[in-house]
C-alpha cells in the first residue's frame, strides 16, 4: 500500500519534462552479436555504494550464478567504458539522460519483457516520464532514483552560522562569503559537471539544459568563485568523509549523504550528518538497468534484472542504501522512516521544483568537459 506522500511525489513526476529519443535495434540481433555466453556468470557494473550487501550474495545462492561486480562513481567513467565497446558487462546502471544519448549510440539492445516476470510491478506515472527519454521503455528499467543536494556536519554549520537554517539554499554553497566559513573543516562536490553547472544554472534562473555555450559559461563562471574553498572533487569519498568528520559540506547525491549520515551513528563517533534539498530545486535522477548489445550473459542478465523488481528486494535495497525504488509493492516492507522522510520522498511543494537533465548533445558535452578541466585545475 502506498502512504500519501509517495503517491503525491509520483504525481509531481508527472510534471517532470524529460527529453531525448531512442532508436530500435532487433533483439536477435544484438544477441546473434553477443557471441558465446559463460554458463553461470554474470558481470554486473553499477554505482559505488548502492545495493545491500546480500543481495548479490542472495542472488549467487538462489540463482547458481557467479557475479562479478564492479563499481564506477560517475556517469562519464560508465559511457567511456560503452562507447569503446566490448565493455564485458552484462548489466550496467547509467543515470537516464546517459541513457537517452547511449540509445541514440546504439550500445544497448531492447529489452525482451517477456522474459521479466515482475515488470508489471513497475510505477507506471515513473515509466511513462522515463519514456521520453526511452520511448517505449524499450531500453532500460528503473533502479532507484533520488535527489542533489547539501550534505552538512550539523555542529560544524551550527558553529559558522549559528544554526542549519543556511542549508535550506544554494547561498550557503555559491555565495562566496557562506562557503569560506566552511573551508577549514572541508567542503568537497562531486565530479560531475553534468550535474554542477545546471545546478549553478538553475540558481541563477538560467535554463538548467541550456546548450547555449554563453549561457553554459555563467554556470562555470559561478563555480570558478567559489573554486578556491572546494577540498574535493569526487563522487564516493565524501560519503566516508562526511561519516568521520573530515569533510562538512559536501553537494552529494541524497542516498549517499543519508549513507554518511547512518555510518556516522552507527560508529557512534559523534559526527552529525544531515540532508538538505535547497529551495530553488536541484536535479531528480532516475538510474536506469540496461543491458549492452555486445552482453553475452542475457539469460542471467535478465534473471539479475528480474530478482531486483521483487518488492522484497528492492525494499531491502531502499533500506540499506537510502534511495527509493519503482515497485510500489515494495513500500510496506520499507523502514518507515525511509517511507517518511522528507528528504527522500519529498514533499509536493519540494517536488515541483525538482528539474531532470536532458541528454546532452557531443558537442555540449565537449564544452562541459573543457570548462570543468579548467575550473578543477585552476587555468
Amino acid at each position: 500500500m502506498r502512504t500519501w506522500k509517495q503517491g503525491l511525489l509520483l504525481g509531481t513526476l508527472a510534471l517532470a519534462v524529460l527529453a531525448g529519443c531512442g532508436k530500435k535495434e532487433e533483439a536477435a540481433g544484438a544477441a546473434a552479436q553477443a557471441g558465446p555466453a559463460d554458463a553461470g556468470v554474470l558481470h554486473v557494473y553499477n554505482w559505488s555504494d548502492y545495493i545491500a550487501e546480500d543481495t548479490v550474495p542472495n542472488f549467487e545462492k538462489e540463482s547458481g550464478v557467479k557475479v562479478t561486480y564492479g563499481v564506477f562513481d560517475s556517469n562519464e567513467v560508465l559511457e567511456a567504458k560503452l562507447l569503446a565497446g566490448s565493455s564485458g558487462f552484462d548489466v550496467v546502471v547509467p543515470s537516464l539522460q546517459f541513457l537517452g544519448r547511449q540509445i541514440q549510440a546504439g550500445v544497448f539492445q531492447p529489452l525482451d519483457k517477456a522474459r521479466l516476470k515482475n515488470y508489471a510491478g513497475l510505477d507506471p506515472e515513473l515509466m511513462k516520464r522515463i519514456a521520453v527519454q526511452d520511448p517505449g521503455n524499450e531500453y532500460g528499467i528503473p533502479y532507484l532514483w533520488g535527489t542533489t543536494g547539501i550534505g552538512y556536519n550539523v555542529d560544524k554549520l551550527t558553529a559558522a552560522f549559528g544554526g542549519t537554517e543556511v542549508a535550506a539554499s544554494w547561498d550557503l554553497v555559491f555565495k562566496p562569503e557562506n562557503i569560506a566559513r566552511l573551508k577549514d573543516c572541508g567542503v568537497m562536490m562531486l565530479d560531475t559537471p553534468t550535474e554542477l553547472v545546471p545546478i549553478a544554472l538553475n540558481y541563477l534562473g538560467e535554463d538548467p539544459n541550456s546548450t547555449d555555450p554563453a549561457v553554459i559559461q555563467k554556470g562555470a563562471d559561478l563555480l570558478k568563485t567559489i573554486r578556491p574553498y572546494i577540498q574535493t572533487f569526487h563522487s564516493s569519498q565524501y560519503i566516508d568523509a562526511l561519516a568521520n568528520g573530515s569533510a562538512c559540506l559536501v553537494v552529494g547525491w541524497s542516498g549517499d549523504i543519508l549513507q554518511a549520515r547512518d555510518r556516522a551513528a552507527e560508529a557512534g563517533n559523534g559526527v552529525k550528518v544531515a540532508y538538505s534539498i535547497p529551495k530553488e530545486g536541484t536535479p531528480l535522477f532516475v538510474d536506469m538497468l540496461a543491458i549492452p548489445k555486445d552482453a553475452k550473459n542475457l539469460d542471467n542478465a535478465y534473471a539479475f534484472i528480474d530478482y531486483l523488481l521483487r518488492p522484497e528486494v528492492a525494499a531491502a535495497n531502499s533500506n540499506y542504501v537510502s534511495y527509493p525504488n519503482p515497485v510500489p509493492a515494495s513500500l510496506p516492507s520499507v523502514e518507515q522512516a525511509i517511507r517518511e522522510d522528507p528528504t527522500i520522498y519529498p514533499p509536493p511543494e519540494v517536488a515541483a521544483k525538482l528539474f531532470t537533465l536532458a541528454i546532452i548533445p557531443p558537442e555540449v558535452d565537449r564544452i562541459y568537459t573543457r570548462l570543468w578541466t579548467e575550473l578543477k585545475t585552476g587555468r
